[in-house]
């Protein structure tokens, strides 16, 4: 409490005595207490249930996005280089609180450890190059359900002017025509760089094809709906006004209509699925019945 900065007027730490509960970002605690704990973490040291220590597995490694965070220790090497730069990246994410700071601590009995401590500084600058290459089969029905809608809708509102706005969501009839035609060809120019066999090549053009005017349809569909109702549109409820609708929704979001289900879209291609049922029946084909 007595140390201070180099032209630091006070001292930080000079009347703290007080030390918050260790909270846990891990799968050991439930769903809710997990969200609690996000939610004490963006708190600032003035409030009452702020956080001073957080322990955390790589379920921080995608969505935490706390400004506040500025000190992370990390226990090990993780398996993968993806995995440690999302992780890492957790802190300092604030430019006007400065930069954060990451300590590694590596074990000296593991090889792995080992080597990335012997070359810890070449790694750190270049640990892009290690990026391990993502499992997603490009084309594939369950990449294409997950990320093809909002990859489309990207694409329309960067290659016409019309589109851009958050409004422009509204013109859809206006540049339907040209816009179906720009779209096919980029996404079959796109299929052409994946060098498939000619039979493959076929079936995949004439599926992502459909798709583009299956999507084209809907947003159409949608906007006549909307726009017979007097009801305004807009691309995501929180890019301008909370008054229009939006087209696009979360892909865990529930009651949608067969066209609005079109544009359920992730945030990430790592986002969860949806929570399903579980029956479980005896060998004599009983169900099992469990506790809640």
């Amino acid at each position: 409490g007595a140390r201070r900065r180099i032209d630091e007027p006070t001292r930080l730490f000079q009347d703290r005595t007080t030390f918050s509960e260790v909270v846990e970002l891990t799968s050991r605690v439930s769903t809710a207490k997990v969200a609690d704990a996000r939610r004490r973490l963006g708190q600032s040291f003035t409030e009452r249930d702020r956080v001073d220590c957080a322990i955390a597995t790589n379920m921080i490694s995608v969505g935490l996005d706390i400004p506040r965070l500025g000190l992370m220790g990390v226990l090990g090497q993780p398996k993968t280089a993806a995995e440690y730069i999302q992780a890492t990246s957790r802190v300092g994410r604030d430019e006007k609180r400065g930069p954060g700071l990451v300590v590694t601590l590596l074990n000296i009995h593991k090889p792995r450890d080992r080597s990335h401590y012997e070359r810890f500084r070449h790694f750190h600058a270049t640990f892009y190059r290690s990026v391990e290459v993502g499992s997603v089969t490009p084309f594939s029905a369950r990449a294409l359900d997950r990320g093809f809608a909002g990859a489309i809708l990207a694409l329309a509102r960067h290659a016409r002017p019309e589109l851009t706005k958050p409004r422009g969501v509204e013109q859809i009839e206006k540049v339907r025509v040209p816009l179906e035609q720009l779209l096919k060809d980029a996404v079959r120019r796109r299929v052409d760089q994946q060098q498939l066999a000619p039979d493959e090549h076929a079936e995949v053009v004439q599926s992502v094809e459909s798709r583009v005017s299956e999507i084209l349809d809907g947003w159409e569909a949608i906007y006549e709906e909307h726009h017979s109702n007097g009801v305004e549109m807009q691309y995501q409820k929180y890019e301008q006004v909370k008054g229009p609708k939006p087209l696009l929704h979360d892909m865990l979001e529930t009651g949608l209509s067969a066209e609005e289900q079109l544009f359920r879209v992730n945030r990430s291609l790592r986002d969860v699925e949806p929570g399903v049922n579980l029956f479980v029946r005896d060998l004599d084909g009983t169900f099992v019945e469990v506790d809640e």
